[in-house]
């Protein structure tokens, strides 16, 4: 089976393109299911992206499309692998697995798409921008740091939309826990390194991919404890007095 670095995701998508996917996902999925809590967050914040493309802030517009796209394909690459019923990668397997389960809350869905998106996904995404551009890492770190911008954005559209109001959020609530339990800076900060250290691997296809499988089960690993199961807030308050 070839590894995740290595199965590309096909060339030639737009911007366009990638929006018209994840807005039939977003028509298509019903609004609880995880992949749509996901999907419709993502969706918002890369529509603001693209208007913000086409302003000309880019000092290389093609480098900001090509990084953009390849990145949203990563994700979209794992939806039609789960649709056909094919192992999409580890990150991405306990958001799918989990995406109907009655005991995972909104929030959950949302931050297990964005560690899977951030940890796994973009990672990766460099190294295929790099390789479709003929370029090096380095020569693609302002437009890393464009999606850092994007992805701070994404973080907080979730918290905005989807964490409960203070008056339902309880500093008992194992909820209040997830939200301190994972850190988009850190996460963009060891993506970095991962892309670099792939680039750097890319002529040793065995490490590289050996190097690829341990941070695809290491993000699935995270993405699993996002998706522990809570219990109802009336749960939490013991059983109802005589």
């Amino acid at each position: 089976m070839p590894h995740p670095e290595q199965s590309v995701p096909p060339p030639g998508a737009s911007v366009g393109g990638v929006l018209s996917r994840m807005r039939a996902l977003d028509a298509a999925l019903p609004p609880g299911d995880g992949i749509a809590v996901f999907n419709r967050v993502y969706l918002a914040v890369a529509e603001e992206a693209d208007r913000h493309l086409g302003t000309g802030r880019f000092s290389d517009r093609r480098a900001a499309l090509t990084l953009d796209v390849r990145f949203a394909e990563r994700y979209l690459s794992a939806v039609d692998a789960a649709t056909a019923d094919r192992r999409p990668p580890a990150c991405w397997r306990p958001l799918f697995q989990l995406r109907r389960h009655p005991g995972v809350r909104p929030l959950q869905f949302a931050l297990a798409g964005v560690n899977a998106h951030v940890g796994h996904d973009l990672a990766l995404a460099v190294v295929d921008a790099c390789r479709s551009l003929g370029c090096e890492p380095a020569d693609l770190e302002d437009e890393f740091d464009r999606v850092g911008d994007l992805l701070a954005a994404l973080e907080e559209r979730v918290r905005e939309d989807l964490v409960p109001g203070p008056d339902l959020l309880r500093i008992t609530d194992p909820l209040t826990h997830l939200l301190g339990s994972w850190s988009l800076e850190r996460a963009r900060e060891a993506t970095w390194s991962a892309a670099r250290a792939l680039w750097a691997l890319r002529r040793l296809p065995d490490l590289a991919g050996e190097f690829t499988d341990r941070l695809d089960a290491a993000v699935g690993f995270a993405g699993r404890m996002l998706l522990t199961p809570l219990p109802d807030r009336q749960d939490d308050a013991g059983p109802p007095r005589p």
